[in-house]
């Protein structure tokens, strides 16, 4: 009888989720995460912060958002378009409750 009780690997690579092409990949790099199951352990707030504090620049909202689909799918299989997590973003900045990136300006 197999033991069911150990943890399923997930064998999906990032390139197989919904919403995830070149760009999304080259953020994943750049914040090296490079699993599925890696994404599934982040938070969306927390890796948008990163990726514009490594790259030194504000990064357009809608990442954001593709990066809450793509967590999404990697905790529960199921994929949705990123533009669904668009409304509740737009209402976190309403309410001033979305990471707002600010670049370090240079002392003189």
């Amino acid at each position: 009888m197999p033991d069911d009780s150990a943890p399923q690997q997930d064998t999906r690579s990032l390139a197989d989720l919904r919403n995830i092409g070149k760009a999304a990949l080259a953020d994943f790099a750049v914040l090296d995460i490079q699993t599925v199951e890696q994404l599934a352990e982040r938070e969306p707030d927390a890796l948008y912060l990163a990726l514009c504090q490594k790259t030194l620049q504000r990064h357009d909202p809608c990442v954001h958002d593709v990066f809450a689909a793509a967590i999404h799918q990697a905790r529960t299989g199921e994929a949705l378009n990123w533009w669904r997590f668009t409304p509740d973003r737009k209402i976190r900045q309403q309410n001033g409750i979305f990471p707002v990136y600010e670049s370090a300006a240079p002392e003189r």
